[in-house]
C-alpha cells in the first residue's frame, strides 16, 4: 500500500469520489438485477420525510461524505486509511451534492451537481453554503440535546437526522424538485467499486504534479485504480476553474464508471457484481423506503449513452457572503430552477388524477417585458400543464397573481411553486375546475423571468441553458454522457 506523503495530511473534505459508488448503483441498475441480497446488506435510514411528489420520475438526493467510518459505524482501519491516502480526521463534511432523476419508465438518467460552495437558504441557517447544511445543523442540535440532558449517543443521532433533513430541505428549495429518495456514502466504497472493474479510464488535456492532493498524471488517456482516482477527482489547486472543473472530473469519471459497469464483461461476470455488491454494502447507507431491487429492475433498459451529467448554472464563482467572511460560489436560484426542469424533462405523470396534465395555464403579461407571456407559457407547458392562451394586458397591481376558481385550489397552489413561490392566490368563480391564469407584472423574478425570455423548447441547446443569465460570468459546461467512445478529456 502506498505510504502517507502530504495528501495524508488534508482532511478529504469534498466526499466527491466516494459518492461516485452509489451513482453507479443507481443509474445502472441493470447490474443489480441478479444480487437478491442487497437490500438486506445496505444500511437503511428512517424518518427522513421523502417524496409524496406524483411527477413521473424518481428522485434521488445523493450525498458524498469524507466520514472515516463505513456505512455500520465501524471505524476504517489504519491499512485503509493510508491506501486511501487519508488523515483520519473526524468530520461529517458533505462537500459532494447530486440531484439524479430517473424517470417511471426507467430508460434514461439525469444527474446534476450542486457545487458544495453554492450559497443558499438553509432552513434554521439562513443564507449559508449548502454544505453546511448538514453538518452545522448536525452539530447545533446535538449541542442542545446534550445540554438538555440527552445522553450523547442519542444526541448523535438525533442530530444527524436533521442535518441529513435539512440537506434534503434545501436541496428541495434551490431545485424546486420533491426529494424521493436519499443515498449518502463514505470514502472506502468508491475505490473498492474502482478496482472491483478493474479500473477506469479517464484522459487528462495536460501532465498534472500536483502534491495537495497527491494527483501524478501523464497526460492523454489511462486506467486508474482506486486510489489514483480519489486523486483524479480530489483535485482543485491548479484547475483553471477550481472546484468547478474539479466537479467536471468528478462527471466524466462516474460517465466512465458507468460505462463500466454496463459493460457485457462487467454484467456478465459474477465475481465482479460480488465485488460491486460488497462494495456497496460496506460504503452506502440509503432511506429505508428504497427497495434497490426493484429499481434494478425498473432499469433494466438503460444504456450507458441514456446517462447525463451537468451542473447547475453558476453566477460567479468567486462571490462573498453576506458579511463579506466566506468566498462563496454565487447562484440565482430562479435561473437554478429553470434550467433544473429544462434538464429533467416535464415533471408532471400525466397519467396521474389531478396532475399538471389536468390544467390550462392561460398567461398574462401585465408588466412591460416582451415575450414574457409566451416564455413563461412555454416553461408550464414543458413541465406537464395544457398549454393556454397568452396575452398582455396591464393589471391595477404591483405583484403578480395566481387566479383559481378556488383560492385554495391545490392546483394553483402546484403552479405558485412551479413558478418560483411568494405569489398570492385569488378566487375567480367565472374559471372553469380544469384552468388557471397567471398575471406577471414587473416584480415577477420566479420561471422563464426577465433574464431568461429568450427561445425555450426541448432542442434548446444544454450550454446556453446552463448560463441562462447574462449576470452569469462563469462559462457553462456541456452535458456529459456515459457513451461507450472513450472518456472526455479534461484539465
Amino acid at each position: 500500500m502506498a505510504g502517507r506523503g502530504p495528501a495524508a495530511l488534508l482532511p478529504f473534505g469534498r466526499g466527491l469520489t466516494a459518492l461516485l459508488t452509489v451513482v453507479v448503483l443507481l443509474i445502472t441498475g441493470y447490474s443489480w438485477n441478479r444480487v437478491t441480497s442487497l437490500n438486506s446488506s445496505v444500511t437503511m435510514l428512517g424518518g427522513l420525510g421523502l417524496g409524496g411528489a406524483a411527477d413521473g420520475a424518481l428522485d434521488i438526493l445523493l450525498v458524498g461524505t469524507d466520514s472515516r467510518q463505513d456505512a455500520k459505524g465501524q471505524p476504517l482501519s489504519e491499512d485503509e486509511l493510508t491506501w486511501l491516502r487519508v488523515g483520519d480526521e473526524v468530520t461529517t463534511s458533505t462537500d459532494t451534492i447530486l440531484l439524479i432523476r430517473i424517470p417511471n419508465d426507467g430508460a434514461a438518467a439525469t444527474a446534476i451537481s450542486i457545487p458544495r460552495d453554492a450559497y443558499v437558504d438553509v432552513p434554521g441557517l439562513g443564507k449559508s453554503k449548502i454544505n453546511a447544511a448538514y453538518g452545522a445543523t448536525r452539530e447545533g442540535v446535538r449541542r442542545r440535546a446534550v445540554e438538555a440532558g440527552t445522553d450523547e449517543a442519542t444526541a448523535e443521532a438525533e442530530g444527524t437526522k436533521a442535518g441529513r433533513k435539512a440537506l434534503i430541505e434545501s436541496v428541495s428549495n434551490l431545485t424546486g424538485v420533491t426529494v424521493d429518495h436519499y443515498a449518502e456514502v463514505g470514502l472506502l466504497g468508491f475505490a473498492l467499486l474502482t478496482d472491483a472493474v478493474d479500473g477506469v479510464d479517464v484522459c487528462l488535456k495536460n501532465r498534472v504534479r500536483e502534491p495537495m492532493s497527491g494527483a501524478r498524471f501523464r497526460k492523454g488517456r489511462q486506467t486508474l485504480n482506486g486510489p489514483q482516482a480519489l486523486s483524479f477527482v480530489r483535485q482543485r489547486h491548479g484547475l483553471p476553474r477550481g472546484d468547478l472543473d474539479r466537479i467536471t472530473r468528478q462527471q466524466v469519471y462516474m460517465a466512465s464508471l458507468a460505462g463500466k459497469i454496463l459493460s457485457t464483461q462487467t454484467l456478465t461476470n459474477p465475481t465482479k457484481l460480488q465485488e460491486l455488491e460488497n462494495a456497496v454494502s460496506r460504503s452506502v447507507v440509503i432511506d429505508d423506503g428504497w427497495d434497490v431491487v426493484k429499481l434494478a429492475e425498473q432499469m433494466k433498459d438503460l444504456t450507458g449513452g441514456s446517462v447525463k451529467f451537468t451542473t447547475i448554472p453558476v453566477v460567479a464563482e468567486d462571490g462573498w457572503s453576506d458579511d463579506g467572511m466566506q468566498s462563496v460560489v454565487e447562484i440565482d436560484p430562479d435561473q437554478v430552477k429553470t434550467f433544473v426542469d429544462r434538464q429533467l424533462g416535464p415533471s408532471a405523470d400525466k397519467n396521474a388524477s389531478g396532475g399538471r396534465a389536468g390544467y390550462s395555464v392561460e398567461v398574462i403579461n401585465a408588466g412591460t417585458v416582451d415575450g414574457l407571456a409566451s416564455n413563461v407559457s412555454g416553461l408550464l407547458t414543458a413541465k406537464g400543464y395544457r398549454e393556454g392562451e397568452t396575452a398582455t394586458k396591464p393589471i391595477n397591481e404591483f405583484h403578480s397573481i395566481v387566479f383559481a376558481r378556488s383560492a385554495d385550489s391545490a392546483a394553483a397552489k402546484q403552479l405558485v411553486t412551479d413558478l418560483g413561490g411568494n405569489i398570492e392566490i385569488r378566487a375567480d368563480a367565472s374559471l372553469p375546475d380544469d384552468k388557471l391564469r397567471a398575471v406577471l407584472t414587473n416584480t415577477y423574478t420566479g420561471l422563464g423571468a426577465i433574464w431568461n425570455t429568450g427561445p425555450q423548447g426541448e432542442n434548446a441547446n444544454d450550454s446556453s441553458a446552463a448560463a441562462g443569465s447574462s449576470q452569469s460570468r462563469t462559462p457553462a459546461a456541456p452535458a456529459i454522457k456515459a457513451d461507450t467512445d472513450g472518456p472526455v478529456c479534461v484539465n
